[in-house]
């Protein structure tokens, strides 16, 4: 019984251990779960919230998108996208207006109205203009001097500047395009004062009724009146004119006579040089503005109406 007592008491205790190390995976597998789940409820609610006509356009783009964003067509909507697509009918009902359009509605001016204005300021402007070279022509001792040749009108077509022939002073040569010397300084001089101008210009040459002669096979007055059109163009230019605000550089022979009774008069020998309206620049060069909104210029006289045109 004694040794029975004696024997030890043997207590195994199990050694703990951290378990052991795992990866990351399930984490990233998780929160791609979770993302794909938020952007099909998000698919779901944009599908449920978008208009049926605009779920044509989306599919019939991606049926053929190569061919709705090259060639644009019903149902493709009018988005500023990267690659565009047609669609007026839904740009129209369903889809996205275009700018041009809304602005065309929310603005309660009319397009006759904007011509209205802008023929307003044209006027304006080509006052201005015509009183700014009579002045010139005043005040230089050597323009006035030739003044009986220059004649400064206003037409339908904007400021008419003609600087005519006179029997004892050409302004060329008979057949000849030479500008002569005292020409040059006319030119010169209405050249510095289209300097600023700000509409475009129509630059024409004429010549009378008699016809060329002595010249090359073919070379008539159509030629010559352009050619002589021409050189009165860098005769301006060269003075300061802007290249860029001419319209036209024509030559019309005899075919717009002054005196149209005396048809080989001096005085059907000329220059014509017109600062077109914008309606002139549109009826005389096809060009169409009927869409465009109000230009600067008109904007600001009407935010600063005592400021000249």
């Amino acid at each position: 019984m004694a040794e029975k007592k004696l024997q030890p008491i043997i207590i195994k205790r199990a050694k703990k251990r951290p378990h052991a190390a795992h990866g990351g995976a399930w984490k990233i597998a998780y929160a791609d779960f979770v993302t794909a789940m938020m952007a099909f409820f998000l698919l779901m609610w944009l599908l449920g919230s978008t208009a049926q006509g605009e779920l044509q356009g989306i599919a019939s783009y991606f049926a053929s998108p190569v061919k709705v964003a090259m060639q644009g067509g019903d149902g493709s909507g009018n988005s500023s996208s990267v690659i565009p697509g047609g669609g007026n009918n839904l740009a129209k009902v369903y889809g996205q207006e275009r700018r041009a359009d809304s602005e065309s509605k929310n603005n309660p001016r009319s397009i006759d109205t904007i011509r209205a204005e802008r023929a307003r300021i044209d006027a304006q402007r080509i006052k201005a203009l015509q009183s700014k070279i009579d002045a010139m022509i005043t005040e230089n001792p050597r323009l006035n001097e030739y003044r009986s040749q220059i004649r400064i009108d206003v037409t339908p077509d904007g400021l008419q500047i003609q600087i005519v022939d006179h029997q004892n002073r050409p302004m060329f040569d008979s057949g000849s395009a030479l500008v002569k010397p005292y020409m040059r300084d006319i030119l010169r001089e209405i050249g510095a004062a289209l300097g600023g101008v700000e509409n475009r210009i129509s630059l024409a040459g004429h010549t009378d009724a008699s016809p060329y002669g002595n010249g090359d096979r073919g070379y008539s007055n159509w030629e010559l009146s352009a050619d002589r059109a021409n050189a009165s163009r860098r005769e301006l230019v060269a003075a300061g004119m802007p290249d860029a605000k001419l319209g036209r550089v024509v030559g019309l022979a005899a075919s717009d006579l002054l005196e149209p009774d005396n048809p080989r008069a001096a005085v059907n020998r000329r220059i014509t040089i017109t600062v077109l309206t914008h309606e002139a620049e549109e009826r005389l060069m096809g060009k169409k503005n009927a869409v465009l909104p109000l230009p600067e210029t008109i904007a600001e006289k009407q935010d600063n109406p005592a400021k000249s045109p």
